[in-house]
């Protein structure tokens, strides 16, 4: 069975601190939707309040057709990955994973069944004997998604549940999280503070601050089209600089710096004439130059990244982050200019 998750008009508290105000979250049947934050945004504490371990102050939660807002945790029917694997230490692999089948009533026999078929789905069968002080970090990590999994959940949480994985396993094991989502049609709710996880492994991400989701769109989206400056920077648009439209020239739009510089910008990527607005660019969206119609710059430290050198430039803008090619390395104190790659920029609203 796969359900949808509606979340709506959530308040919640830690004590007096409130945490979620009026939060509202519509996760469709199958989807996975990923809630990304800094620490104390509010990502974990709406997982908690799904899982029905804090209750809300306000608000209603639906899982399908069903509201679970006040039911006890137990009786909820989600399956939980934790950060910390949360496996029985005296247990084996086999009766792990087979845990909820037991909390549920299932013969043993049968639950044996099922859990030797879970432990084959996430390749550790020939380990199901062991117990988990004798499994790595992403083999206990795959006890913990078979556990989830096993109980036919219609609900999937996912809390952080990489965190302790060195890099290259947090890769592989993102890959398979959301194969056996896939594979078994389950809608998923996954927080992460990690932006590339989020963003690879989501059909939908929400990114999250003091409570609010921001904005909530395909990655594809909220990496191309931030809807604010929060967003903007959080995606890594780190240079963000104020300008104001002062015209049409064609099928560009003028806009001016503080300094009097103007820029060409294209219309269809950008605000109409006569209006503030905020020029939003990763450094790779500037390329360093020594001559051009761009932004002029005073170069400063400057960092090899392997596919690019990266400066730090002075600007009227103040400083500015921007790459230049490889083939020609200029020496910081060099004036510059940035020229804008239209296509990895976006236009922000002054206010948001």
């Amino acid at each position: 069975m796969t359900v949808s998750l509606t979340l709506s008009g959530i308040t919640a508290h830690y004590g007096t601190t409130k945490v979620l105000e009026d939060f509202s979250l519509q996760v469709e049947e199958g989807e996975l939707v990923s809630l990304l934050g800094a620490s104390g945004c509010g990502k974990t504490t709406t997982l908690r309040l799904v899982a029905g371990f804090l209750q809300p102050t306000t608000g209603s939660i639906h899982l399908g057709g069903r509201d679970i807002t006040r039911l006890p945790a137990h009786t909820r029917d989600i399956g939980l990955v934790f950060q910390n694997y949360a496996l029985f230490p005296h247990l084996s692999i086999r009766d792990n994973v087979a845990f909820g089948l037991k909390q549920r009533g299932m013969g043993s026999a049968a639950r044996a069944k099922q859990a030797n078929a879970m432990l084959e789905r996430v390749g550790l069968e020939a380990l199901a004997s062991r117990t988990p002080d004798a499994l790595s970090g992403g083999q206990k990590q795959r006890v913990a998604l078979a556990r989830a999994l096993v109980i036919d959940p219609p609900l999937l949480m996912f809390d952080e549940p990489l965190s302790n994985l060195d890099a290259k396993l947090r890769v592989d094991m993102r890959v398979e999280i959301r194969r056996l989502q896939r594979d078994n049609g389950r809608t998923a709710l996954y927080v992460t503070h990690d932006q590339e996880e989020a963003f690879s492994i989501s059909d939908r991400v929400a990114i999250m601050n003091a409570g609010r989701i921001l904005q909530l769109d395909a990655p594809e989206i909220l990496y191309s089209k931030p809807a604010d400056a929060f967003v903007a920077n959080f995606v890594g648009f780190e240079n963000i600089i104020p300008l104001r439209g002062s015209g049409e020239d064609g099928g560009s739009i003028r806009a001016d710096m503080t300094d009097g510089t103007t820029l060409s910008l294209p219309r269809e990527r950008h605000a109409p004439p006569a209006q503030d607005f905020l020029f939003a660019t990763r450094p790779e969206g500037l390329l360093v130059a020594r001559s051009g119609d761009g932004i002029p710059a005073r170069l400063g430290l400057r960092t090899y990244l392997g596919r690019a050198y990266q400066y730090r430039c002075e600007t009227a803008a103040g400083e500015i982050i921007a790459n230049g090619p490889l083939s020609e390395p200029l020496e910081p104190g060099t004036e510059a200019v940035l020229i804008p790659q239209h296509d990895q920029c976006a236009v922000l609203p002054v206010d948001a």
